[in-house]
């Protein structure tokens, strides 16, 4: 079973070739933004291939682009337009469901590129050479330049793996190109009878994320400190941007992404010690969460909601699901979905289901039936693992596993929410709500 992984490899280019690539990646991203502005005029269209027939002369006479790359234009245009088709859909659904009463607006202006970048085909827009260089096309013709890059990653270039299509990035802080090589590593199958581990994963902004298994070995991952150091990336960006003066807009420059880099670099750790070997992991499936969590918004929402708004959009639950994913089929574990309905307000113990029980949603998880009390985020991850084994029973008896859960319909949905409703938490011992207080 093939896993794909990047390789970030920085280029180590000398003051004309880095005019070159500069040159280059401009001038793909000006077409990006031309063949936008046709998909808009034509009716905002995603079709790729009726793209391609309107922009394919004129990116190659009129930005100079090169047979692949005029193709590999409004292949990315198509797709951007799919995703925002996609977006668009989904706000009238949540508008019919009343979510919501904000209509999404992606689509009434064409979307701009604004980013420096360009995709590369292998073996025919770059190619790997000996002595860790990279042959690279540029407007002018090829260069080749040297790189470095992780020693695992660098191991795996050099030993034949199989390489995929690559992007040419650029880090405006520190005026750095890098290459972002897609590797494709085999991974084994995974037999449902071989894994001798099933665990749940709560995720959350109090607490990043809460793992337990079925030996009942719990970890917390506080999101305090991530939180804080966020807070002040945001207050300093305020902060500049109302100076705005020159130094305050090149400062601005130098903290461009070191917010997002430093929770990227806490998902990583975090999802390291999660995806532990010959595990089957449960995750929610949080699809709509936001728009069905959101506060008031705008002139009528107070500082708090509108902290609280702000937190949820930089909750990167999915950047965190798809690291614990990828790294879970690197050590030969397996991560799959459960449906997250009431995850949190479901007793594990004798399976009462309420409001409140999470008095005015707390902390505290106060079960109103038999009285059981513990840490809310470590009921729902709880409630995740038994689901979970639940998902492998069902796989070692079928054979087959749905990475994802289908409750689109209403009766399928409580049909599988009557089966998670039977099951129960057996561990006799459970550690108070005290010791998971900090």
């Amino acid at each position: 079973m093939p896993q794909i992984i990047t390789a970030k490899l920085k280029l180590n280019l000398n003051a004309e070739q880095k005019a070159l690539v500069s040159q280059t990646a401009l001038a793909y991203r000006d077409a990006l933004n031309y063949t936008s502005q046709v998909a808009f005029d034509t009716g905002k269209t995603s079709n790729g291939l009726k793209l391609q027939k309107a922009v394919y002369n004129e990116l190659r006479v009129r930005f100079g682009l090169g047979a692949q790359m005029a193709c590999n234009v409004p292949r990315q245009v198509s797709t951007t337009y799919k995703t925002l088709w996609t977006k668009v859909k989904q706000s009238n659904d949540a508008i019919a469901s009343c979510y919501t009463k904000r209509r999404y607006k992606g689509l009434d202006k064409a979307p701009k590129y604004i980013s420096r970048t360009c995709t590369l085909n292998y073996q025919r827009d770059y190619s790997f050479k000996s002595e860790q260089q990279v042959s690279i096309i540029t407007l002018q013709g090829r260069i080749v330049v040297p790189y470095d890059g992780y020693n695992k990653h660098l191991n795996l270039i050099a030993n034949g793996s199989k390489i995929g299509a690559a992007k040419i990035v650029y880090q405006r802080c520190s005026k750095t190109y890098y290459l972002m090589v897609g590797i494709e590593v085999e991974v084994p199958e995974i037999n449902p009878l071989e894994i001798t581990r099933v665990s749940g994963v709560d995720v959350g902004m109090r607490y990043l994320a809460v793992e337990t298994d079925l030996q009942n070995k719990s970890k917390f991952y506080s999101g305090k400190d991530a939180r804080h150091k966020a807070n002040r990336y945001h207050k300093a960006r305020q902060t500049l941007q109302r100076k705005g003066t020159r130094q305050a807009k090149r400062r601005l420059i130098a903290l461009s992404g070191r917010e997002r880099r430093f929770i990227a670099d806490v998902n990583h750790q975090i999802s390291k010690e999660i995806a532990k070997p010959n595990s089957l992991i449960g995750l929610e499936d949080l699809t709509g969460i936001r728009d069905r969590t959101k506060s008031k918004s705008g002139k009528k929402a107070s500082k708090k909601q509108r902290r609280a708004n702000r937190n949820k959009a930089k909750w990167s639950f999915a950047e965190l699901h798809g690291y614990i994913d990828y790294k879970a089929n690197l050590n030969g574990s397996l991560a799959t979905k459960v449906p997250a309905h009431y995850t949190s307000k479901s007793c594990p113990k004798c399976g009462h289901t309420s409001d409140a029980n999470r008095p005015n949603k707390g902390l505290l998880f106060r079960c109103e039936c038999c009285s059981h009390e513990l840490h809310a985020d470590l009921i729902g991850a709880r409630n995740i693992a038994i689901r979970t084994l639940l998902v492998r029973q069902d796989w070692t008896s079928t054979g087959s596993l749905s990475a994802s859960p289908d409750v689109s319909g209403r009766e399928t949905k409580a049909e599988i929410l009557q089966r998670f409703s039977e099951l129960r938490w057996s561990s006799d011992t459970s550690p108070h709500l005290r010791r998971y207080s900090a």
